[in-house]
């Protein structure tokens, strides 16, 4: 007995490549699917729910080249690019056909647009059929990114449990957990029981062989990890660390529109009181100035000379207890930090929870 996924077709120890037909566009989705000679789980790997980040997308199509079904145990589904209407066109982070954000409208919308019938389909048609879900991503042409890896945290249990376990097969040197249950492909997910991860690797709109070549690694890891891929990790495929909880992330937007000029990288380590960066009005004045209450590190930033208003610029994390803006200490939550956006805005900082944004990356 062979497994289908739309007008695609695989028998237990093949390989099939083709294009999965969409029922509301003309538009089709590239995928690889391989059906090992054992049985096993079912995983989903994709690339390009963003359609300008190219590490994740050649990530996918090198591994659909490389790996064979007797490399597998059970089914992998290779989604190589899932924005394909928006990678096409070129667009940034959007569809070409409607301006929307993918990963930002699951679980979608069958009498939506035509971003909302697909996230509906892939929900419907792709998420009901698999086990585990790897979504492989990197900053888009305004961001400035390091490596880090995502995985679900507001699940059932068990899914963010086995979430963390396969996060901790990456090569990165922190996780995160998303408190986000929607908007996401891989945190709408999990809401549905599947233990998902977010692969975030490269950035600026461009990619390099060594960035796919470490991703395509993570991802061999992951899947070595859930007792799916059954070759074993050659020297360069070593785990050489194993990442650490970031207990903490958030979020710092802009109030007004503006022209930003970062102070840091991401990557940095920066103290209390540091300048991460300034936005200017369209004289040259500072409108804004940004710093933090605490020791962080930088997990990504905008690097845009224009900002929008309330637009994302950084994101940043820590381990330690919280300070917040009132000068007392405690563990801050995203729904806290959301919450008290307002009664306790730092003039300076500019501080709050977006749990969305990370799904904008």
């Amino acid at each position: 007995m062979g497994f289908q996924l739309g007008n695609l077709y695989v028998e237990k120890g093949e390989k099939v490549c083709g294009f999965l037909k969409l029922p509301f566009t003309e538009d089709e989705l590239p995928v690889t699917l391989i059906y090992g000679q054992e049985e096993g789980h079912t995983v989903l790997v994709d690339g390009g729910i963003h359609n300008a980040e190219y590490v994740g997308i050649e990530c996918v199509t090198g591994l659909a080249a490389k790996l064979q079904p007797k490399d597998i145990k059970g089914i992998l589904i290779l989604l190589h690019i899932v924005n394909v209407n928006g990678f096409k066109a070129r667009t940034v982070s959007v569809s070409a056909e409607d301006g929307k954000n993918l990963n930002r409208v699951f679980p979608g919308d069958a009498n939506g647009t035509y971003t909302d019938k697909l996230a509906y389909f892939i929900e419907k048609e792709i998420f009901s059929k698999i086990d585990y879900y790897i979504d492989v991503h990197n900053g888009d042409w305004f961001e400035d990114l390091t490596p880090f890896i995502y995985c679900v945290g507001n699940a059932p249990e068990e899914t963010v449990a086995e979430a963390e376990r396969m996060a901790q097969a990456a090569d990165m040197p922190f996780y995160v957990k998303s408190q986000s249950g929607k908007g996401g492909a891989y945190n709408y997910a999990g809401t549905l029981g599947i233990p998902s991860v977010l692969i975030e690797r490269g950035c600026n709109g461009m990619w390099s062989e060594e960035e796919v070549a470490a991703s395509q690694k993570d991802v061999k890891n992951i899947l070595r990890r859930i007792g799916m891929l059954k070759t074993r990790p050659t020297l360069a495929e070593m785990q050489m660390r194993v990442p650490k909880h970031m207990n903490h992330a958030h979020y710092v937007d802009s109030e007004k529109a503006g022209c930003w000029f970062p102070k840091k990288k991401a990557g940095q380590i920066v103290k209390a009181g540091e300048l991460l960066g300034e936005l200017k009005d369209y004289f040259g004045n500072v409108i804004e100035e940004f710093r933090l209450k605490e020791d962080a590190i930088i997990l990504y930033q905008t690097i845009s000379y224009s900002v929008p208003e309330n637009s994302p610029l950084i994101a940043y994390g820590h381990y330690d207890i919280c300070i917040d803006d009132m000068g007392n200490t405690h563990q801050h939550t995203h729904d806290e930090l959301h919450k008290h956006r307002k009664e306790h805005y730092d003039d300076h900082a500019g501080i709050h929870s977006r749990e969305m944004w990370e799904d904008m990356i």
